[in-house]
C-alpha cells in the first residue's frame, strides 16, 4: 500500500483522529478528549500550540493513521511523541512502523536528537510496549501507580542522529 503523508491539519481531521482514537479501543473518554484537543489546539494556533500531527493517508486520501508530537517546554533537542495511533483494520500492515520513521525524520529536522514516549503498563498495552521496543525505542523508567493503583507510567526514549533513528 502507498502511504501518503501530510503534516498540515484541516478541520475534517478533527473526525478522522476521533475516529481512529475511538476504533482502537485501546483510550478512555478522558484520552480521547485529550487528542481532539490538541487537534483543536493546532488548528487554532497551528505551530505556536507546540504540536505538531504527521498524517497517514492511503490513495483516496482516507487517514489510517497519525502521530502528534512536539518539543518539550524548557529542553534542548528533546520532543515528546504525544501520540501514534492507526485504525485497527489497518494495524500491522507497517503503517504504524511508517509512521514512526517519517515523525522521526520530521523531529530531526526541527531540530530533535531525542524522543520520550509514555505509556500505561496495564496488560493491554503491552503489545504498544513492544512496538516501541521493537521500534528501537527504550524503556527509561516506570512510575509506580502513576495513572491509578496498579497502573504504572512507562517512559520509552529514543536518541536522534543526523536526521535519522538510532539504537
Amino acid at each position: 500500500m502507498i502511504l501518503h503523508y501530510r503534516d498540515r491539519l484541516v478541520e475534517s481531521d478533527l473526525q478522522a483522529v476521533q475516529e481512529i482514537v475511538e476504533s482502537t479501543g485501546f483510550f478512555t473518554r478522558a484520552e480521547i478528549g485529550v487528542a481532539l484537543e490538541l487537534v483543536q489546539e493546532h488548528l487554532a494556533k497551528g505551530t505556536a500550540s507546540g504540536y505538531s500531527f504527521l498524517l497517514a493517508e492511503d490513495g483516496l486520501g482516507v487517514t489510517l493513521g497519525y502521530t502528534c508530537f512536539g518539543p518539550i517546554p524548557c529542553t534542548q533537542e528533546s520532543f515528546d511523541m504525544y501520540w501514534i495511533a492507526v485504525r485497527p483494520d489497518h494495524q500491522g500492515c507497517g503503517i504504524g512502523k511508517s509512521l514512526f520513521e517519517q515523525t522521526e525524520q520530521s523531529i530531526a529536522e526541527l531540530g530533535g536528537s531525542r524522543i520520550y514516549i509514555e505509556t500505561s503498563s496495564r496488560a493491554t498495552y503491552a503489545p504498544t510496549r513492544e512496538f516501541y521496543l521493537k521500534s528501537g525505542y527504550r524503556k527509561e523508567a516506570a512510575l509506580k501507580d502513576f495513572y491509578s493503583p496498579g497502573d504504572d507510567k512507562i517512559i520509552f526514549t529514543k536518541e536522534l542522529t543526523s536526521g535519522k533513528s538510532s539504537r
